[in-house]
């Protein structure tokens, strides 16, 4: 199993640096939203609540406009039915969730060091608490944005429903990650955090299990 996952992994790494399509609709939706808060700001000092907030929204809109491709490549060159055949549906769905969250992972560092860049309330003051909620919130984004798109792929509109059914999905997430954010630029300490934290780690542990269990259904449907 794990060799055939890696094996999906590389064939989705190799396909995308030859393409670039998440790459590029990523990294154009990063540089259009952080410009435009910064037009919008002006010279007016943003204040850390705002800054927070706005820092997981560039994260959930920059992911809506490219990870949706995890399944929606394999319909459109018509491998679906392949992969189907070769491999089981849990290594299917292991080798696009690890190639999502490598994506995430780089995409999300990418909107941190900018913003920590180009927005002077933007001072992590409790670096481990952010950590934290930097890892586990970028896995549970991965986690959903992969058996979303996995779900809107044999769909006529997917373009449309992704993000339709992305946002009540990830909403737990997002809120609690907006709140461990603030805590870290706060300086609020791990333990006063506990409980956002229990429920970004639930989430994860929730999402990965419905995944596994479901996505056999999704995937042969």
């Amino acid at each position: 199993m794990i060799a055939k996952a890696y094996a999906l992994f590389k064939k989705d790494l190799h396909s995308e640096l030859r393409t670039r399509y998440a790459i590029n609709s990523l990294a154009m939706f990063i540089i259009v939203a952080i410009s435009i808060i910064m037009f919008a700001v002006g010279q007016e000092r943003v204040s850390e609540a705002l800054t927070g907030g706005l820092f997981w929204v560039v994260i959930f809109f920059t992911a809506m406009s490219g990870l949706s491709r995890a399944f929606v490549s394999e319909e459109e060159r018509g491998t679906s039915l392949t992969l189907q055949l070769v491999a089981a549906p849990s290594t299917v769905f292991t080798g696009k969730l690890v190639f999502n969250i490598i994506l995430v992972f780089t995409m999300n560092t990418v909107i941190t060091l900018l913003y920590a860049a180009l927005f002077e309330s933007f001072v992590i003051k409790n670096f481990n608490l952010f950590l934290l909620s930097f890892v586990f919130g970028n896995i549970g984004l991965a986690v959903s944005s992969t058996i979303i798109a996995a779900i809107i792929a044999k769909a006529g509109a997917k373009g449309t429903l992704y993000p339709v059914l992305s946002f009540p999905i990830l909403l737990p997430l997002i809120i609690s990650s907006v709140q461990l954010t603030l805590s870290a630029l706060d300086g609020t300490s791990i333990a006063d955090s506990k409980y956002e934290l229990a429920i970004v780690i639930s989430y994860d542990v929730i999402m990965l299990t419905a995944s596994y269990l479901l996505f056999d259904f999704i995937w042969k449907d």
